[in-house]
């Protein structure tokens, strides 16, 4: 099943009306001679608020026909091809808003229901699943994969040379270069550090007189460090594989036990690096991030034994002697395994069990409240049991005494905020900067958001932003599914700076046209959308295409 985007109209934002001409949604401006109307006309009528209107088709006759739509039993996407059945069956089930029908009755109309004959064919889409979306539709060249090949060839270089004779340092350090791909690997996931990078790279190229393509490579660079993290996950168990034939070579000068503990490493890396395979990742993702963390852990441990043993043991005596302290602070491999265990550990450190208050506008999505501001652009994780499970979402805040999530309920936890809301949860104190936080970066900014999407630029329009932003919206839905607080939040802004396009008024629109426009309209130096694979890939691709540097979640960023 597919999930389904949705938001309203909200007072105060202006409604770009952009429906395909195809749509039966399509209308043109009040203000166009009524000549230029095709086969229906439309009226555009006041919304209870003097700067919003709803726009609803009539026919010859002046009967009014009203676009609704059900709830769906997803949140967070949209859905092209359903969005008109929706809007159907909603009117034939009797679906109604209140909200809606008291508009229709001030204007004393009669709503009328399209016949079938009426309705337009769908135009037949072909299917991709969401997987190939992920991992075909990014190209073959992405700067994901180039950096995952880069570091892969570098890796594969050195120990060309060192098994040739050609670097001696490597041959004798081959658990060495295994342990530092590991360290190389663990850093790129390192919250608290990759925190303090992005505000670095804010800091030093958030400047007006900073070269744009510099500020868009780096952008580029930040996001795709999950192409080093894999390629230093893969150099890892290549090293160790090395290391380990040129052990057994060698069995003279080592032990069975050194043997075995190297062994289960390797295994254990092996595991770990099958689970991250984007077909297990995707489709059992619990497994894949319990066999990750449990697998790493297990890993660690065998590794401080592994040096314990290979410093004290004596090939001589073929025995073990007692470790010395001064043998261990020259052993290179005992400082990159001390910096991997603080760097696992520091997030560990800051996981605290806090109070929340949760909130369900519809049975389609939560809100949940916490203690404290968060500035702009920051993520965090939150967890109902911390060693099996842990989930990001954006943050929204003001920036002073509190901050709050939007969980579009399209999982087992999501779900279960809205059905059963906990009083509390797990968090990592440490919030974590994606790329929204780059958004500072740059003088003047689009925002394009589908769905709870939203949640993640809401901070830019709360709180003062470094950066000029204008927000596009495109979502279905209204209080009922999103709530007053988050229709506050983007309420009472210029029409030039928030334009949200609500679907279940004014049909599906093409969401890369307008984004273009927006672009050009607004003067944006780069364009960053938050949406479904497919939706934020034609976006990206849309813009990238006229000349305007794009960026959306990718996989594994």
């Amino acid at each position: 099943m597919k999930k389904i985007g949705r938001f309203s109209s909200c007072r105060g934002v202006s409604f770009e009306i952009q429906p395909p001409a195809s749509s039966p949604f399509s209308c043109v401006a009040p203000s166009q001679d009524e000549s230029e109307m095709q086969d229906e006309k439309k009226v555009w009528l006041p919304w209870n608020h003097k700067s919003s209107f709803k726009v609803f088709p009539t026919n010859n006759s002046g009967s009014l026909r009203r676009s609704l739509s059900r709830p769906s039993s997803h949140f967070c996407d949209l859905d092209i091809e359903d969005d008109y059945d929706d809007w159907v069956e909603g009117i034939e089930e009797g679906d109604y808003e209140g909200e809606e029908s008291n508009d229709v009755e001030q204007q004393n109309q009669v709503i009328r229901v399209p016949s079938k004959r009426e309705q337009p064919a769908k135009v037949a889409r072909p299917k991709q699943s969401r997987l190939s979306i992920i991992l075909l539709d990014q190209g073959l060249f992405t700067v994901y994969k180039r950096l995952f090949v880069v570091c892969l060839f570098i890796n594969v270089l050195c120990l060309i040379l060192a098994a040739t004779g050609y670097f001696p340092y490597a041959r004798n350090r081959a658990t060495l270069f295994s342990i530092a791909n590991i360290l190389g690997l663990v850093l790129c996931r390192s919250e608290a550090l990759l925190r303090v990078i992005f505000w670095l790279a804010v800091k030093v190229l958030g400047r007006s007189w900073v070269p744009l393509p510099l500020k868009t490579a780096t952008t580029s660079f930040l996001q795709c460090l999950g192409g080093v993290h894999s390629g230093c996950g893969v150099s890892s168990v290549i090293w160790l594989v090395y290391s380990l034939v040129l052990t057994l070579k060698d069995k003279d000068n080592t032990s069975s036990a050194i043997i075995a503990v190297a062994s289960s490493i390797l295994s254990l890396l092996c595991l770990s690096s099958l689970a991250a395979f984007p077909l297990v990742r995707h489709l059992h993702h619990n497994i894949f991030e319990r066999t990750h963390r449990f697998a790493g852990w297990t890993s660690l441990v065998l590794v401080w034994v592994f040096i314990f043993l290979t410093l004290s043991y004596d090939p001589i005596s073929k025995s073990y002697d007692n470790l010395r302290f001064s043998v261990l602070m020259k052993a290179q491999e005992f400082w990159f395994t001390l910096a991997i265990t603080i760097v696992i550990i520091l997030p560990w450190i800051t996981v605290r069990r806090v109070p929340v208050k949760v909130t369900a506008p519809s049975g389609h999505a939560s809100i949940i409240k916490f203690e404290g501001g968060v500035k702009a652009g920051i993520l965090g994780r939150i967890s109902p049991s911390p060693l099996s499970e842990w989930h990001a979402f954006g943050i929204i805040s003001d920036g002073k005494n509190d901050h709050m999530m939007l969980a579009g309920a399209v999982g087992d936890f999501t779900k279960s905020l809205v059905a059963n809301p906990p009083t509390h949860l797990w968090v990592r104190q440490v919030h974590f900067a994606g790329l929204p936080y780059l958004t500072n970066m740059y003088d003047r900014v689009l925002l394009v958001a589908t769905g709870s999407g939203i949640c993640v630029f809401l901070s830019f329009l709360l709180q003062p932003c470094s950066a000029e932003v204008c927000l596009l919206w495109v979502a279905k839905g209204i209080e009922q599914n999103f709530g007053t607080e988050i229709k506050k939040a983007v309420s009472g802004f210029p029409t030039d700076k928030v334009i949200v396009h609500d679907t279940a008024i004014s049909g599906r629109p093409n969401v890369s046209q307008m984004s273009i426009d927006a672009a050009k309209k607004w003067g944006a130096q780069v364009v960053i959308v938050t949406s479904n694979p497919e939706g934020s890939r034609d976006v990206v691709d849309a813009c990238k295409g006229v000349g305007i540097p794009a960026f959306g979640p990718i996989w594994d960023s």
